[in-house]
């Protein structure tokens, strides 16, 4: 199966094994923060992880992807856990190999990229979120589905495999193609609809608040404009932009856009799906870039949201570094940031430390306000 295509409900905590692979030439410490990562992903989607396993191989094998001696291994892991699920923390993983292991281990397997994709489909809220979603899924199943083969029909329930609908995915090519022109049809009406209002906004301040999943990007709006945009502790808790005037002193507001996660790897599909939504960053006259300063490899954070942010239109305009969660860091971190990133704010959305000093930092630029 592919689990990007999301057909059916989630069954409840799914017994899940993850594996990371290392391989040769590659840095162990970064696998482990990864497998970490995906580790989070996973509970995200729902499974209960029963165990890890990490790997070292010279290179992928292209038919079992780990080689039949580690196949072996978790076929015994599956059979005394009642594991129902196992998780590559690969990027993709192809139909053959899919079928290959599934066909020998009797459970699912996916990857990191259909994991994201079904905490995605969870969590899309709003008509647009649901369909770039839907979109997003359709285009990675797309060039997968000559290579499926069987699999399709043996799918239960379970993580990745939520959305369109089994019979959606059973149809030939063109009706998947004409679907996903149906969707980018609604999607442009919704694009259209963002344009009139921003058009509407000119003259106004525009942040966009940026950051890696679960940064704390909408505490700091919430904060900030003393709003409550749902928040939660688990990567991906909102999908949806928002925007919330937001008081900076007196006769000076800023209107503020909050903004989908980005993560090590984001689907590129994702990526394209969600364009329209991303177009806010494009058109806003800073950015705040939110970082959890607790997080166990923060350079790899901050260059993944600056490499996605850097492929958008955004040359030239200011970037605010907002080091959140300093209430939850030891000292010497603390210490280390403010040094390495000395024109950056160290605070937190929680407990409202360093919001003065970021609203000073905003009211530095109202020169950028149109009309002015």
């Amino acid at each position: 199966m592919d689990a990007s295509v999301n057909r059916i409900a989630s069954s409840a905590d799914e017994r899940a094994l993850l594996v990371s692979i290392v391989f040769k030439g590659e840095n162990p410490v970064k696998a482990g923060y990864s497998l970490e990562e995906l580790s989070l992903l996973v509970k995200t989607a729902g499974a209960i992880i029963v165990d890890k396993m990490t790997v070292k191989r010279e290179a992928v094998d292209p038919a079992f992807i780990i080689g039949k001696g580690y196949v072996e291994i978790l076929q015994n892991l599956i059979s005394e856990n009642n594991i129902k699920l196992i998780v590559f923390d690969l990027n993709n993983i192809r139909p053959v190999q899919i079928r290959n292991l599934e066909d020998t281990l009797k459970c699912r397997v996916i990857g990191r990229n259909e994991i994201i994709l079904d905490i995605f489909a969870r969590r899309a809220r709003s008509a647009e979120a649901k369909i770039q979603v839907e979109l997003a899924q359709l285009r990675y199943i797309l060039p997968r589905l000559k290579g499926l083969g069987g699999v399709l029909s043996r799918l239960g329930g379970g993580i990745g495999t939520r959305g369109p609908g089994e019979k959606m995915l059973e149809t030939d090519r063109r009706h998947i193609l004409r679907r996903i022109d149906t969707l980018k049809r609604k999607l442009k009406k919704y694009e259209e609809h963002r344009k009139r209002t921003r058009s509407s906004r000119s003259g106004e301040l525009l942040g966009a608040v940026v950051g890696y999943t679960n940064a704390g990007k909408s505490t700091l709006i919430n904060l900030l404009a003393k709003d409550d945009l749902f928040v939660e502790n688990r990567l991906f808790a909102t999908l949806d932009s928002y925007t919330r005037a937001v008081y900076i002193e007196e006769g000076f507001n800023t209107l503020l856009t909050d903004t989908v996660g980005f993560i090590q790897n984001l689907p590129a599909n994702l990526i394209e799906s969600f364009r329209s939504t991303l177009e806010d960053i494009e058109n806003s006259d800073y950015i705040i870039h939110v970082i959890d300063i607790t997080a166990p490899d923060i350079e790899s954070n901050i260059s993944t949201v600056e490499r996605e942010i850097n492929s958008l239109d955004i040359k030239g305009k200011p970037v605010i570094l907002f080091f959140n969660k300093c209430d939850a860091s030891e000292e010497a971190r603390l210490n280390l940031v403010k040094n390495r990133f000395p024109d950056a704010v160290t605070g937190s959305a929680k407990d409202g430390t360093g919001v003065s000093i970021l609203k000073e930092k905003i009211s530095a630029l109202k020169y950028l306000r149109k009309g002015k």
